[in-house]
């Protein structure tokens, strides 16, 4: 893909200074990962790219709107050396890339990248990706099912579709005690809220800055291993932010969420049981729901007036929101 050959400086490798950037990161974040592979791995890598390359199509000077580059092989800029790895490559054990002529040098990328993707560590790396992202990023796996899904990988020839319908038709996905553990990204949260708690007069803008705050500027990763997913979101300054916006989209629908809580607002227990089944929270326990309720009987005898819903439907959209069991999809 041009845009991962520009972002990871591979427009720059060439066959005289072979760039190790795209080399590394292949290796790294997106096949087995570091332990399987060596500094001497990395560099017969590079050398294994060198010619991977762009080049434009149409004429952007002339503001071509169907300007675009496209990926182009250039054999005059590949090393045709051999290249020798510390693992296999090739299924019967051989670890060296033979020397090849420049017009046939792609062929070294194209045997590296089988290497890499059909590799049993990557196998399972791969499964335990699709687990954290699907089922559960709080527990551990089993590792039958890891091992299930690498081997299913491995056989259906690298290809995702097969694991990720394995996965999602496990029982460990369809069991209760799996929802809800898995930390939500900034833009889930946002979405999650703007479409549960409501979006009238809300507009895109308003969201961006508070996803800032959170950590998540959307497309614009800090680095190329991505955001820290996981219990990274949840910095002191992050959910500080995710409650700061919980306020302010809470208080820019209070008007919809007291007509619309207004059926349930015969008593405060009433009215904590529809924003529980509107929010989609993880269960309260005790202690916590004893408090929520407590903000409800607070300031005066119920009444279920419009003005009572208004306020209180507000401040308990907030509060849920910006709860720590908000943050679990």
């Amino acid at each position: 893909d041009p845009a991962m050959l520009v972002w990871l400086d591979g427009i720059l490798n060439t066959r005289v200074r072979p760039q190790e950037n795209f080399a590394r990161e292949i290796m790294e974040l997106f096949t087995f990962g570091i332990g399987h592979y060596t500094e001497l791995d990395v560099y017969a890598a590079a050398r294994v790219f060198t010619g991977w390359n762009i080049r434009p199509v149409g004429n952007r000077a002339a503001g071509d709107a169907g300007f675009y580059y496209e990926f182009v092989y250039n054999g005059s800029q590949h090393d045709t050396g051999e290249k020798t790895f510390t693992f296999p490559i090739y299924r019967g054990g051989g670890r060296t890339i033979p020397a090849r002529p420049p017009a046939e040098g792609m062929q070294d990328g194209i045997d590296f990248m089988t290497a890499l993707a059909t590799h049993p560590a990557t196998a399972r790396r791969l499964a335990r990706k699709l687990w954290t992202f699907f089922v559960n990023e709080v527990e551990e796996p089993d590792p039958s099912l890891i091992g299930d899904a690498a081997t299913i990988y491995l056989q259906s020839g690298t290809r995702i579709g097969p694991v990720v319908s394995y996965m999602l038709r496990s029982r460990e996905f369809q069991n209760p005690g799996n929802w809800h553990t898995r930390y939500s990204w900034p833009v889930e949260f946002v979405a999650r809220a703007i479409k549960e708690v409501g979006w009238v007069g809300y507009n895109l803008a308003s969201a961006r800055t508070p996803l800032l705050s959170m950590g998540q500027l959307l497309f614009e990763p800090p680095d190329v291993n991505g955001w820290e997913l996981g219990q990274g979101w949840f910095t002191t300054g992050g959910m500080l932010a995710r409650m700061n916006f919980a306020a302010g989209l809470a208080g820019t629908q209070r008007l919809n969420l007291a007509s619309a809580a207004a059926s349930a607002g015969s008593s405060p227990e009433s009215l904590l049981e529809y924003f529980m089944e509107r929010l989609s929270p993880l269960p309260y326990a005790e202690s916590p729901r004893t408090e929520l309720m407590a903000y409800l009987e607070s300031g005066g005898a119920w009444t279920g007036s419009e003005a009572q819903l208004r306020l209180k439907a507000t401040g308990l959209a907030r509060l849920i929101v910006g709860s720590a069991e908000y943050q679990l999809v």
